[in-house]
């Protein structure tokens, strides 16, 4: 099957299987991480763009946090959805890695994406969990998971491995400090940093005018 076709096909599954998801981790999550990727690729240059548009359509194909903390139930999925439209094996395991790295695992821990393809797919990840679409983001996976929108008396916790941050329970606002507010400095490619530096901004202003609201400063 044609690179095309297998973007296409794939493009299709995805948009199916996601549109009604509530949240933050739906279809048109997927669609930016897409679209951000082919962005972010083209002004990077030389990377596969096979890998890195399958890599962005099933980056949350079976996440962690909606599969009991596994990491491993999303590249299985990838697997036997790419299997079953006839991709190489080697597509299937660059598109697994993908899959397995990209995840925030908590501010601690060192990110360890090795490929172009996937170090572009994670920052198109990452660029859309900050800024106006990440704040939205944030809220309304909190919602979707019973989350207060803030406590003033929980403090952030940098968490030093995965299995404390798969433990978290915290606030949206507390969110920002655990894991937001530290994605611009994670970013790998040039073009990621450069748009992570604008909505890194907007957040802070966003929390500035959240805390002074809060106390009925304005």
């Amino acid at each position: 099957m044609s690179a095309e076709n297998l973007i296409t096909k794939t493009e299709q599954f995805i948009k199916e299987k996601f549109t009604d998801e509530r949240s933050g981790h739906d279809w048109w999550h997927m669609y930016r991480v897409w679209q951000l990727s082919k962005h972010i690729a083209k002004q990077e240059k030389d990377a596969d763009m096979l890998i890195v548009e399958l890599g962005a359509l099933l980056h949350d194909i079976a996440d962690w946090k909606f599969h009991d903390g596994s990491m491993e139930a999303g590249p299985k999925a990838a697997r036997d959805w790419l299997q079953s439209i006839g991709a190489e094996e080697r597509t299937i395991l660059a598109t697994e890695d993908i899959i397995r790295t990209i995840s925030f695992k908590g501010a601690g821990v060192a990110s360890s994406m090795k490929t172009l393809e996937g170090k572009i797919v994670h920052d198109a990840d990452k660029l859309d969990a900050i800024g106006a679409i990440g704040i939205a983001r944030c809220f309304s996976f909190a919602g979707s998971i019973g989350s207060t929108m803030y406590d003033p008396d929980q403090k952030p916790v940098l968490h030093d491995s995965f299995e404390n941050y798969k433990k978290m329970d915290s606030s949206s606002i507390t969110h920002f400090y655990e894991k937001l507010l530290l994605l611009k400095d994670r970013m790998y490619t040039k073009t990621a940093k450069a748009m992570a530096e604008h909505r890194h901004a907007y957040m802070e202003q966003y929390l500035e005018e959240f805390y002074a609201e809060w106390e009925g400063k304005r």
